[in-house]
């Protein structure tokens, strides 16, 4: 075998520290900043929303340098070697690799398809029903509201009492309006007058209820609507993905040799 000429030895020999350079961005006082620094940067902000660009490559090549002039400096000062900089170390520790534990339990329990189908039947079957579009007034004293309902009956506009009368904020602009909902989101009061309703109807008394005194009135009723899946699967994807990681935190806890008594 041939040995290696001279001239080939020292261009190796100017090669290598090329190469080394070319995974570095800069060096400040004499220490390298190395190029994956500034990738783990911009790995970071992508992952946090950002678009990768130029411009973020930049702005990650200057908070590398920047960052380096800061830690040389922190270390001259001897900060590195603090028992408050050893105990942040540690905390920064396990807070990296409890997330990384977390990340590397959704993506080996990924929520599957089939799971999000019974999750959605699931919630399909619970919003059946009829949904009723009511307007209502409110009031804080019993003869205010019969008044009122006397007013009606002899011919004023519910909308325009309910906009100058109504003491609820959320719906008092709108007349009294608080478009479709099924019964249970209201108060047991409202909901049981709104369902002996009819189309149209007003209740011929004020219904008291812990917020005042109420008069109803029904304006329409619907079968509830649902949206398709494809409309809401990330949120039920999330919702899911959420729950699995719940489930693997509370199976580690319970699994754990401790004495510690935790509050709940």
């Amino acid at each position: 075998m041939k040995k290696m000429s001279a001239a080939a030895c020292v261009a190796i020999a100017m090669i290598a520290p090329i190469a080394a350079l070319a995974q570095n961005v800069a060096m400040v006082n004499g220490k390298p900043v190395q190029k994956a620094r500034v990738d783990a940067l911009i790995n970071q902000a992508v992952k946090s929303g950002q678009p990768k660009s130029p411009e973020l490559e930049k702005q990650a090549r200057d908070e590398a340098v920047m960052r380096e002039m800061f830690m040389q400096e922190a270390e001259r000062r001897g900060l590195a070697k603090s028992p408050d900089f050893a105990t942040q170390m540690e905390l920064a520790k396990q807070t990296i690799l409890i997330r990384a534990l977390f990340d590397n339990e959704r993506e080996k329990n990924k929520v599957s398809d089939a799971e999000l189908q019974a999750e959605y039947d699931k919630l399909q079957a619970q919003s059946t029903g009829t949904e009723y579009r009511a307007r209502h007034i409110l009031v804080e004293k019993e003869d205010d509201a019969k008044n009122l309902i006397k007013q009606i009956n002899g011919g004023a506009k519910f909308e325009d009492l309910a906009k100058k009368n109504s003491k609820d904020p959320g719906s008092a602009e709108n007349g009294g309006d608080l478009d479709f909902a099924k019964p249970d989101a209201y108060v047991p009061e409202f909901s049981g007058a709104l369902t002996k309703l009819k189309k149209g109807e007003m209740t011929a008394e004020p219904v008291k209820s812990q917020f005042g005194y109420h008069i109803i009135k029904l304006e329409d009723t619907r079968e509830a609507k649902f949206p398709p899946l494809a409309e809401i699967k990330p949120q039920l994807e999330q919702r899911l993905a959420q729950g699995k990681l719940a489930k693997f935190r509370d199976e580690i806890r319970a699994k754990a040799k401790t004495d510690y008594k935790f509050s709940q």
